[in-house]
């Protein structure tokens, strides 16, 4: 007899910064979407058929038309927890943009289309829908529900926040009937991310709770009654790593949303992250194995999981916990290509390339000089919060080399242009021409707390230069050059800890990317990029 091994599938199944994947099936195709926080275009939406290989199609909000209205939100606000669904032909997308007011009772929103591709509609804020994390449920009779979180009213209650639902008209976006409050979750700080899901004539109200930490957890109730009451399922927490110690590889999972294939097979995704360790004030962290610092960000995950009774899933049923690796689903291989270099050839940038909070698109070129990615020197730069002349990709990988080539000519004192690695505008790192007392110099920069720190400095003569980063975990060496691969090494910096949310505020993950900027003044002067490669090393 001949056995053959099946194959493996390693996770996360989309690295980097895409947290909250929310997954639907359409026949033999799976659509999926992640948060996005203040970053632009919104909304990354993924095709598959394998649930494996997934390839991004669009962002479901791209345009200033659809009225997103980024400029109200701060540092991680913005677009948090989508849902998608689909219901007689069309796709439904619901989500919340955060603002500076907090809280408020239209942050929850509705898009749609009839193509994943797009394009999406304008965005439907929805009236009188507190709290965060709204979804979608379709019932078997055609009535549909909108759902989210709320804070509670009562402040010395178990818990901070609980899970409504209310009947949605949509075709007016309007909120119909009795607000009606489910369940509170297991005890664990801020129940939020509800799914409704129907099985054999129950109701199932899939939530995340215990925050997006350590502490993240994955909790389930059930009822007769789409209305309530809500039974905590016994097996609760469906989902969690708290229980592991940080060395662990894989930590903080939850937030999650299932799926059956067309095989009658179940699955979970869920976020979680893999971070690094170092230092902490509480205990000595393995550097390369699990620990605090998740630069990545949190990433989407896929585990599988069985209905033995009514009572539940059971998540990841031979361990308990999320693995590395998995075998593959009973569904044929999908192939997907990667794309690791932008040569700026085409009339639009690749999908995977956002700005923050900057829905015009007016501060970059494809057009002006053909080949080129023309990026315009605003007022604002990526040390200060406001919109800036930056664009980037994730960082997917612990080890990458991302490295482009820039032309330009400075015209006045702090005009500026180069390569970051960029967690936000507090924590970042930069290598970047700039014009001072008349001369030009190459300049790396840590920026830290708000803080910059000066690690190396020379002055330049050439107009013409390349510039590249190479990420080792949690080190960051910077390299520039006057031809390509021909790299002198400029400096390296080795606390990288600080592009992550357990030493930065924020909730999203590493970018690398390139950026301009005339630092407050007005300026007509541009950088001038011919490529932008970014190659994940393992």
């Amino acid at each position: 007899m001949t056995y053959y091994k099946k194959k493996k599938f390693k996770n996360p199944i989309i690295a980097g910064f895409y947290p909250d994947p929310s997954i639907c099936r359409v026949g033999d195709d799976y659509y999926l979407v992640n948060s996005t926080f203040e970053y632009f275009p919104a909304i990354p939406v993924w095709h598959s058929k394998d649930l494996v290989h997934w390839e991004q199609i669009s962002n479901a909000i791209d345009r200033e038309e659809q009225e997103l209205g980024l400029d109200r939100v701060n540092l991680s606000g913005g677009v948090q927890a989508c849902t998608i669904r689909y219901y007689n032909g069309v796709f439904y997308i619901t989500s919340t943009s955060v603002g500076k007011e907090w809280p408020r009772l239209d942050y929850n929103f509705i898009i749609t289309a009839t193509d994943p591709r797009g394009p999406w509609s304008k965005v439907h804020y929805i009236q009188n829908a507190p709290g965060i994390d709204s979804s979608l449920f379709f019932d078997d009779d055609g009535k549909a529900y909108f759902h989210a979180n709320q804070q509670k009213d009562i402040a010395d209650d178990k818990s901070d926040a609980e899970i409504w639902v209310q009947e949605i008209d949509l075709d007016t976006f309007e909120l119909i009937g009795e607000k009606h409050v489910l369940w509170d979750g297991c005890g664990g700080i801020y129940p939020e991310g509800p799914h409704i899901y129907k099985k054999n004539g129950y109701y199932y109200l899939l939530i995340a709770e215990g925050g997006t930490g350590h502490w993240h957890t994955v909790t389930m109730a059930r009822s007769k009654n789409i209305f309530g009451p809500y039974e905590s399922n016994p097996r609760n927490p469906l989902l969690t790593h708290k229980n592991l110690d940080i060395r662990y590889p894989i930590q903080n999972v939850g937030h999650a949303d299932i799926i059956e294939t067309q095989n009658g097979e179940w699955y979970m995704v869920c976020l979680g992250s893999r971070p690094k360790g170092k230092y902490d004030d509480l205990r000595k962290v393995p550097y390369s194995c699990g620990g605090y610092y998740a630069n990545l960000g949190r990433e989407t995950f896929l585990v599988p999981m069985v209905w033995e009774d009514d009572f539940g899933p059971i998540v990841s049923p031979e361990t308990g916990k999320v693995e590395e690796e998995y075998t593959v689903p009973d569904l044929p291989e999908y192939k997907v290509s990667v794309q690791s270099c932008s040569h700026f050839e085409s009339d639009e940038l690749e999908l995977f390339w956002n700005t923050i909070r900057n829905e015009k698109k007016d501060f970059y070129s494809l057009s002006d000089r053909k080949g080129y990615l023309r990026l315009k020197m605003l007022p604002g730069n990526i040390v200060a919060d406001d919109k800036v002349s930056f664009l980037a990709r994730r960082q997917t990988s612990w080890y990458f080399t991302a490295s482009t080539k820039m032309e330009l000519k400075l015209h006045e004192n702090a005009e500026q242009a180069g390569i970051c690695s960029y967690f936000n505008y507090k924590a970042n790192m930069r290598l970047f021409l700039e014009k001072e007392n008349d001369k030009t110099y190459l300049k790396l920069i840590k920026r830290f707390k708000e803080q910059d720190t000066l690690i190396n400095k020379i002055e330049i003569a050439s107009n013409c230069i390349y510039l590249k980063i190479d990420g080792n975990e949690q080190e960051y060496t910077f390299y520039y050059g006057y031809k390509s691969n021909q790299w002198i090494e400029f400096g390296t910096i080795t606390d990288g800890e600080i592009l992550s949310s357990y030493a930065s505020e924020g909730h999203t993950g590493t970018y690398v990317g390139i950026f301009a900027s005339s630092d407050g003044k007005i300026s007509d002067n541009y950088a001038d990029f011919g490529y932008f490669e970014y190659v994940n090393l393992c």
